[in-house]
């Protein structure tokens, strides 16, 4: 990955679900923010042990069965490759959702254990009735810094609200990853390619952690 790229999304990944919970409970908020909020109790609390952010294969794990539920990663993943989901072999498309999900599970488990001193403030929710899209607003707060603006495009699957996609001061995770796959396909000369280097990254980054 280029080194803006990481240096980006390695910092903010953690926001959707790493939040601490800013003097609400999910039950304050309206149904797309619930999920992100829920998500933010379990790890905020899970986060105060210090041998478990010790055990980096414990923190994935946590992490994943937090995060999973609440957010929508075959969609993700579609966004991701945009034109290039539209060729994959159903095989390269499993290989890639896998792998893909892998990555950001461990962006955010790494973030989860480095970062823990921010608190969020949602923004009011504008959405009209019925809609099954809505972008959860927040501003990012830590002591001394400007607030950021991050905001959760989340959608209703199967009668529960998952998030999708985050913008980072109006930069998209989908949009900028997109970029950079679409890049290493024409530098690589396939997505199998890709995602055989992807998965090679993943492996070699858990073996590391894990060591």
């Amino acid at each position: 990955m280029k080194v803006k790229h990481t240096t980006l999304f390695g910092l903010f990944a953690l926001l959707l679900a790493f939040m601490p919970f800013a003097q609400v409970t999910a039950a304050e908020l309206a149904a797309p923010q619930q999920p992100i909020a829920a998500a933010s109790d379990q790890l905020q609390k899970r986060m105060q042990d210090k041998n478990f952010v010790k055990d980096f294969a414990q923190v994935t794990q946590f992490v994943n069965e937090t995060i999973y539920p609440h957010t929508d990663f075959d969609k993700i993943s579609a966004l991701v490759l945009g034109k290039l989901w539209k060729t994959a072999t159903p095989d390269e498309k499993e290989r890639f959702k896998h792998e893909f999900q892998i990555l950001l599970i461990r962006t955010y488990s790494r973030a989860f254990i480095e970062f823990k001193e921010w608190s969020v403030h949602y923004l009011p929710l504008e959405m009209e009735e019925g809609a099954t899209k809505a972008v959860v607003k927040t501003e990012v707060l830590q002591p001394g810094i400007k607030p950021i603006g991050v905001d959760y495009r989340m959608a209703l699957s199967d009668g529960e609200w998952k998030a999708y996609d985050i913008m980072i001061e109006g930069v998209s995770l989908v949009t900028n990853y997109r970029t950079t796959f679409s890049n290493e396909v024409e530098t690589k000369g396939s997505l199998s390619a890709v995602i055989d280097g992807l998965a090679k990254r993943n492996a070699e980054a858990m073996s590391a952690k894990n060591s």
